[in-house]
């Protein structure tokens, strides 16, 4: 009999097992779920940072192939908005700055695009509710092309 008792007092009884492991979870549930909202937050990050690098690139492109330094403003700024909105990265604040001061044969586009990303959503994780993404890029103007001189597009 004293056997038996230990043996039942060794293995919980059974009884408890299931008390216990509802416990646990109860515990565990949390820490997991923060988990996976901070796993989803880096990933939104990440593929912001991939768009907003994208949209500078498309936007020092589209400058680049302009036949003035507005219209390489103007066009920049469209292929930048077109690109995050395309992407699905939603922008409270976007911002497409466009240097063409060196908006001559041989010269460059400068496209620089800022967006603050909303990330309201996870906040229960402790991320932010937003994050500033920035990407510059560069696209050369053809050495043997004639351009508008004005700065009007």
């Amino acid at each position: 009999m004293t056997a038996r008792r230990r043996l039942a007092w060794a293995d919980g009884g059974g009884r408890d097992a299931g008390a216990f492991a509802a416990l646990e979870l109860a515990i565990l549930c949390p820490f997991i779920v923060v988990m996976l909202l901070l796993v989803v937050a880096f990933g939104r990050v990440s593929r912001g940072r991939e768009l907003v690098d994208q949209a500078a690139q498309a936007a020092a492109r589209a400058g680049s192939l302009a036949a003035s330094p507005g219209a390489a403003r103007d066009a920049a700024t469209r292929a930048a908005q077109q690109t995050l909105s395309g992407g699905g990265l939603s922008c409270g604040d976007v911002q497409v700055s466009v240097d063409t001061a060196t908006f001559r044969p041989g010269g460059q586009v400068v496209a620089h695009v800022t967006c603050t990303a909303d990330l309201a959503a996870l906040t229960l994780s402790g991320v932010p509710g937003h994050v500033t993404l920035t990407a510059t890029s560069t696209s050369p103007l053809e050495p043997y092309r004639q351009f508008a001189t004005g700065g009007g597009g």
